[in-house]
């Protein structure tokens, strides 16, 4: 033993102590060293273990820096032993307690709400980074019609497939789908929803997207299932399609969180261009709950820009409505799904970790990690109002006024299409 280790022990003590005190003392948390040490948060027996490789992951720790711990364990030298739901608890309460300042935090959060200049080149790497990992891992966890969005659940009982199967459905009916209607999908990922809607509605689709293994599973599923003469699935940016009210619907689910906040003014009006007079507009995606800026939280945002949505860009819902009206689109409707989707992560987390091997196999160690975090820490972030997600249905207008829609909603939920209003008004009537 060095002369100097008393010393450095006493000290290490002592920034323990700190630890401690700041993460408030009643954490059932047993903090492991990487020469074995270990030390208590609190009384009742440790529910996670937290096992540090090095001096420097402590230091991360002692600084409150969530960034470097998300690195460390990604790359497996912050190892958390316990239940997923436990070890994530665990984890918000000390990023709550002992990350950053809040004048850091401030700082990190006005920097958050500057719009970032967006090109294609950038998007497309941004979009393969994450959806180009391996359709084999996504499978292990989706459901079998490969749905990577928030789910609908009627009673909160339903199995993952079943509550996809519900979304699918109510988007379809709530864009009132009829054979023959024309259909793009922006984003269409691996051609779900499409395949979907040209099976049990008989639409004719186009569907794009920048990754191109969705690109390529998409292609191939809707020739497997017979669908080839119905549905077009492009490798191509929403900005790149062509032509002017050439589509009866479209429809955006998951898309909009990758244009970026100063391209959403040129994404509405894309939509706009592209649908026909009287069509239809249904935009599912992810806001922040703060009107004012980016959601909020504890530090350590900075995990999922880097390691998992790099380029994601959330705005509020008011700031949608306003581009999307501005754009010339005109809302009538706005569904809160923020209960459904705390109960959609938490299933997809299930299954993955009930995959681990494969998933490993398939992605990497690395990949699995992060996925599994973020996937349980979007559940809390929806479940504390962080997040929210909602479908906004839009019509273009008719010239000379508005466009034909059901009198009520009740077509969205039993299925029976009342007969529409007209939207146009005789002079007579005035």
């Amino acid at each position: 033993m060095t002369r100097g280790a008393p010393a450095l022990r006493a000290f290490r003590n002592r920034m323990i102590d700190l630890l401690r005190r700041r993460s408030g003392g009643d954490l059932p948390v047993r903090l492991v060293l990487w020469d074995g040490t270990a030390f208590d948060f609190g009384p009742a027996p440790a529910l996670v273990t937290l096992r540090l490789a090095s001096a420097r992951v402590f230091r991360s720790f002692l600084f409150g820096d969530m960034g470097r711990l998300g690195e460390a364990y990604i790359r497996g030298d912050l190892l958390a032993e316990g239940r997923l739901q436990d070890v994530l608890r665990v984890g918000m309460i000390l990023a709550e307690r002992i990350g950053r300042s809040p004048v850091a935090r401030r700082a990190a959060s006005i920097a958050a709400r500057l719009p970032r200049r967006r090109r294609k080149t950038a998007d497309a790497a941004a979009i393969s980074y994450h959806y180009d990992v391996s359709n084999a891992f996504y499978a292990l966890w989706l459901d079998r019609e490969m749905i990577y969005s928030c789910a609908l659940f009627q009673t909160g009982d339903e199995d993952i497939d079943t509550a996809q199967a519900n979304k699918l459905d109510h988007i379809c009916r709530k864009l009132r789908l009829q054979p023959g209607d024309t259909l793009l999908d922006i984003g269409c990922g691996w051609g779900g929803l499409l395949c979907w809607a040209a099976r049990r509605y008989g639409v004719r689709g186009v569907g794009v997207t920048l990754s191109r293994q969705q690109y390529e599973f998409a292609r191939q599923r809707a020739e497997a299932e017979g669908l080839a003469a119905q549905i077009e699935i492009r490798l191509q940016d929403y900005r790149d399609i062509p032509g002017e009210a050439v589509f009866d619907k479209v429809v955006s689910v998951g898309m909009y969180e990758h244009v970026g906040i100063a391209n959403l003014p040129r994404y509405f009006a894309s939509v706009t261009r592209l649908l026909k007079p009287g069509g239809a507009f249904l935009n599912h995606g992810i806001s922040v709950g703060d009107p004012d800026g980016p959601a909020q939280g504890p530090p350590g945002g900075e995990f999922i820009d880097r390691f998992v949505f790099p380029g994601g860009e959330l705005p509020h819902a008011s700031r949608a409505f306003h581009l999307m009206s501005r754009a010339g689109l005109e809302i009538v409707d706005f569904e809160d799904l923020r209960p459904h989707y705390p109960p959609t992560l938490i299933a997809w987390a299930r299954r993955l970790e009930a995959r681990q091997d494969e998933a490993i196999a398939t992605a990497g160690v690395e990949r699995f990690r992060i996925w599994r975090m973020y996937m349980a820490g979007m559940a809390v972030a929806f479940d504390r109002g962080w997040l929210r997600v909602g479908q906004m249905l839009a019509f273009k207008p008719m010239p000379p006024g508005m466009a034909p829609r059901p009198w009520t909603r009740a077509y969205q939920y039993d299925g029976q299409d009342a007969p529409p209003l007209t939207g146009l008004l005789e002079w007579g009537d005035l």
